[in-house]
């Protein structure tokens, strides 16, 4: 480092962690409240977050004619026993969709339309046809970052946070580094708005090896579960939010929701429709029973798997090639060329991509956790389901602001962290390259957590999860870069564990995306319940609620 790093204080009344979807929802709510706002995040608002690689749909019922198309049908899908979602928070995202929807078309995002001036609405993963369509997807997130900083949204971009500050019970601040330059920063706040994303990648890899090559953001590696259990922050569902997607072989990028729900049949090596064997809704039925489909044929050797498209209606299917598919990733008209890949001509290969990690913190219809003063904007997946969370979380917490908190009595846990962050770049003699440590934690996932499991595995799992724990204190940061990388690595070994530890409890198969080879049936003893975990006594506790 060619300086010394400073400690930075700041202070502000609503603070918001993670600057993608969710992130912007919140900010969005809070200055339409006038509230001072500062947004953090270790990217860049431009390009943050899942959404800063593209999108491809807006999930929104709008309430006309159109079938299946109003509040009470999206909480007929969504309101399950042990989803976690209460009935109040789905009736408010399908009461703020509209909103947001004419907000992002205000803003110059590309949705689709019909000849008769209707959006384009496909459906999607079981759901009704509820998802706009939207062009040049990869635009997105610049669009909404304009608007954000033209409203006066205080923007600290390069930031990670490494640790959430409590005081007297309740929430007080954050701590973390500039990911560039090294200074410590020191964030007192009335609220926090926990906005770091649902998913925790990289814990496994795809076919192609690269665990950058994910189908969400890469540099998701569960900071919203480990930032949360360390202030003793109730957390949910990661025994059975685990979640997979079909890719493009060899792609990282993206799934398949557009193409399965435009009518695709995906066949296997004998050239069989197999879905129909493992779902009614075929390939358009919920995500976990494709990805389980799949993986059986796989495992039964009918292997390898293609998407039959030709039989679909030609105008479609150049909509899926070429709009659609590169607004999730741009990259993808490259893949295609290179690899031959034509919709019109023959089947595209396609594979089961790497496991997504993830759960959801308990929260309240205030969208509060257990936590006083920390809110969860990440209650709803996929673009929709982030920036409406946000958007509700902050409307909430405004109205709940109290002065920041005096976090001077901190003083000793501040000065502790701050070196704690920077001590990696400064460690000697028998060191372990950050890449090792985090492809350690890869191996034990992608072996002992898999799509299949049992629990002796699980076991081994946490035995050497906790093994590559003990050598925090060697791993080596030869860089800022690399830095970062080390407390990505510290997040997701932590997030690696609590859901390896909930996996262990679930004592069944058939919630999500793997199987448990010693439990393989559905057990109704676990009908609507959900698993909590939680820091006690310095450990995690598990139970059932």
């Amino acid at each position: 480092m060619d300086k010394h790093p400073q400690i930075i204080r700041l202070e502000t009344d609503l603070l918001i962690l993670g600057t993608g979807a969710a992130g912007c929802g919140a900010a969005l709510a809070a200055r339409e409240a006038g509230v001072k706002t500062l947004m953090v995040d270790k990217g860049k608002l431009e390009s943050s977050g899942c959404l800063g690689g593209g999108n491809d749909h807006f999930i929104a019922v709008l309430g006309t004619e159109e079938p299946q198309d109003t509040i009470d049908d999206l909480v007929r899908v969504h309101n399950k026993p042990g989803s976690g979602f209460s009935e109040k928070q789905i009736r408010e995202w399908g009461s703020v969709m509209p909103a947001m929807v004419k907000f992002l078309e205000g803003e110059g995002v590309h949705l689709l339309h019909n000849p008769d001036g209707s959006y384009l609405r496909t459906a999607g993963r079981g759901e009704p046809a509820w998802y706009i369509n939207i062009a040049e997807g990869q635009k997105i997130k610049r669009l909404i970052a304009r608007r954000l900083r033209a409203m006066g949204v205080d923007v600290l971009d390069h930031v990670m946070i490494t640790r959430l500050l409590k005081k007297d019970g309740r929430i007080a601040g954050a701590v973390g580094f500039h990911v560039l330059e090294g200074d410590c920063y020191v964030i007192s706040a009335s609220t926090v708005i926990l906005a770091l994303g649902n998913s925790c990648n990289r814990a496994t890899a795809n076919s192609t090896g690269n665990p950058y090559n994910t189908w969400h953001s890469p540099f998701n590696t569960g900071s919203q579960y480990a930032l949360a259990y360390e202030v003793g922050a109730d957390i949910i569902n990661m025994d059975v939010k685990q979640q997979a997607t079909l890719i493009p072989k060899g792609f990282g990028c993206a799934g398949m929701n557009g193409i399965n729900g435009s009518g695709a049949h995906e066949l296997n090596a004998l050239g069989e429709r197999f879905m129909p064997k493992y779902h009614p809704q075929m390939e358009n039925c919920p995500r976990q029973f494709q990805i389980s489909g799949t993986h059986k044929e796989l495992v039964e050797g009918r292997a390898p798997f293609h998407m039959e498209m030709r039989h679909i209606d030609p105008a479609l299917l150049h909509h899926l090639q070429y709009v659609l598919m590169p607004g999730d990733k741009a990259t993808f008209l490259d893949y295609c060329e290179q690899r031959g890949v034509d919709f019109a001509k023959a089947p595209m290969e396609v594979e089961i991509g790497e496991i997504e990690f993830s759960g959801m913190l308990a929260t309240d219809d205030n969208y509060e956790t257990t936590v006083p003063g920390l809110y969860n904007g990440c209650v709803f997946y996929t673009f929709s389901g982030s920036l409406c969370s946000g958007y509700m979380a902050a409307r909430s917490a405004v109205r709940r602001l109290a002065p920041p908190a005096d976090v001077s009595d901190l003083e000793n846990e501040i000065q502790a962290e701050c070196a704690r962050i920077l001590a990696p770049l400064n460690v000697k003699g028998d060191v372990i390259p950050q890449d090792m440590f985090e492809s350690s934690i890869r191996q034990v996932m992608s072996y002992y957590m898999g799509y299949v499991r049992n629990e002796a595995g699980m076991n081994i799992a946490l035995e050497r999860l906790s093994f590559i724990g003990a050598y925090r204190g060697k791993v080596k940061a030869r860089n800022m870069h690399e830095l970062m990388m080390v407390h990505e690595a510290e997040h997701l070994l932590q997030s690696c564990v609590l859901s390896t530890l909930c996996t262990v409890q679930r004592k069944e198969s058939g919630r999500s995306v793997y199987r448990r080879a010693d439990y393989p049936e559905k057990s109704a003893a676990y009908d609507g319940r959900i698993l909590v975990v939680n820091k006690k006594d310095g450990r995690p506790e598990t139970f059932w609620r």
